[in-house]
């Protein structure tokens, strides 16, 4: 009878083990990632990222996440090699790792060490954990993937140490000039101009912050028919006489300023945007959505995204700093009328070349090389800061808007959006012949 009782044993020992091993792996999909990557945004808003450093939040997060996935997909290549100073990730040693669940946990690592509001992120992890769990999670699952993730996260982590964005923490303030087509800040809260190092950041896929060089601002000059001047009054025209309603929509839908003060009586407070980045990461999420993209694919198109818009602040900020022009609302001001002001508020850094034009043209590339041209869609990115959707039937059409609407804002001359999109498709059409994402692309390699 004892032996009976040992033999059933062990047989029963020997199916729990085996129906353990070869349990399935708990499902992770791509909401998972979106609803994390909404995460991100909204922590970046809530903690007034500037642009630039947002999307340095944005870029580290999202190649964490798709280095892990892409180990388990054979149609996707990794980025290392491909893109400035990466190595490859080291690999899973554990076969109760589950990629899905280490790629977004690397992702949420990433994400909590950039951002300052660690709880808010935290909040999301609780959240995403107990999902998880309903779907079968167990603790041998989660605590191999979480195990393997933080090794990748360390990897990242050092990589991304080496990219000059500490030492530029401690790099001097942006010097003011007395000459009269240099910048100054502006009303109200009149702020020194942010990231003027910014250009000393590590780039991703560019050799170098100035590898794409715009033709220079036209020369400073108020004397009637000069281009300066026949540029500045377009900027007062368009403001004083040729605002419609839906030229204010624009503006006012891409402004994405995370600096707007407010100032009642003696107390100034601050309006919380989102960031063009980020704004351009929520499009991402749109496309993803609309096209049904699984975890890697949409995994593939916001990393894509997210190395458009760290290149293109890169780019656009070393420009910035060597033209150092004057803002539009300076020189109406002092010029032409004391009493006029900008449709936008103007943000607080030099004004040459368009931000928005550069990274908008840049990020519209690459989803446009995921998800192809004529995409149609509807930006719903802006409903919760209080705008209504705009429709678009490309993402290219959705970046020459954003543009523009830097000249019905009355902060940027029209030079600076043109040669904005120079850089920007400049920028795009390098990342989609240097980075081989899909295996079945041909591209030329760096």
């Amino acid at each position: 009878m004892r032996s009976t009782v040992i033999y059933f044993l062990v047989i029963f020992g020997f199916f729990f083990s085996c129906s353990q091993s070869d349990r399935p792996k708990t499902k992770v999909e791509a909401e998972d990632l979106h609803s994390l990557m909404q995460k991100v945004t909204d922590v970046t808003v809530h903690d007034i990222f500037s642009p630039p450093v947002a999307s340095r939040v944005y870029v580290y997060s999202a190649i964490s996440c798709y280095e892990v996935l892409a180990l388990q997909d054979s149609t996707y290549s990794s980025l290392a090699g491909q893109i400035n100073g990466l190595n490859p990730i080291p690999k899973p040693k554990n076969e109760k790792v589950n990629l899905r669940i280490s790629a977004l946990y690397a992702n949420y690592l990433m994400s909590k060490k950039l951002i300052f509001s660690e709880e808010k992120m935290e909040e999301w992890l609780q959240e995403w954990k107990a999902e998880l769990e309903e779907r079968g999670l167990t603790d041998a699952e989660w605590d191999a993937s979480l195990d393997y993730a933080k090794s990748v996260h360390q990897h990242i982590l050092a990589w991304a140490g080496e990219d000059n964005y500490k030492e530029t923490r401690t790099m001097s303030k942006h010097p003011l000039s007395d000459k009269q087509q240099h910048w100054e800040p502006t009303p109200p809260a009149y702020m020194a101009a942010i990231e003027p190092h910014w250009n000393e950041i590590r780039t991703f896929v560019l050799d170098s912050a100035n590898q794409f060089v715009p033709q220079p601002p036209y020369d400073y000059s108020m004397e009637e028919g000069s281009p300066f001047y026949q540029q500045v009054m377009e900027v007062y025209n368009v403001v004083k006489n040729d605002l419609n309603e839906e030229k204010k929509a624009i503006a006012s839908f891409w402004d994405c300023n995370p600096y707007v003060m407010n100032v009642t009586g003696h107390v100034m407070f601050a309006t919380k945007k989102i960031t063009p980045g980020g704004h351009w990461m929520g499009i991402a999420k749109i496309a993803s959505i609309l096209d049904g993209a699984d975890l890697m694919k949409s995994s593939h198109a916001y990393t894509k995204t997210s190395i458009a818009l760290a290149d293109g602040f890169i780019a656009c900020w070393d420009e910035k700093y060597r033209s150092n022009l004057i803002r539009p609302e300076t020189v109406i001001n002092r010029k032409i009328d004391n009493d006029w002001t900008p449709t936008l508020q103007t943000p607080p850094f030099p004004e040459y070349t368009s931000g928005h034009s550069v990274i908008s043209t840049a990020a519209a590339n690459a989803l446009t090389d995921v998800y192809g041209d004529n995409f149609n869609f509807v930006d719903s990115t802006e409903v919760k800061f209080g705008l209504p959707s705009r429709a678009y039937s490309s993402f290219m059409e959705a970046s020459q808007e954003a543009a523009i609407s830097r000249l019905y804002g009355g902060i940027h001359y029209r030079r600076a959006i043109d040669e904005g999109i120079w850089q920007g498709q400049k920028i795009g059409d390098l990342i989609r012949s240097s980075i081989e994402f899909k295996k079945n692309n041909t591209v030329a390699k760096k």
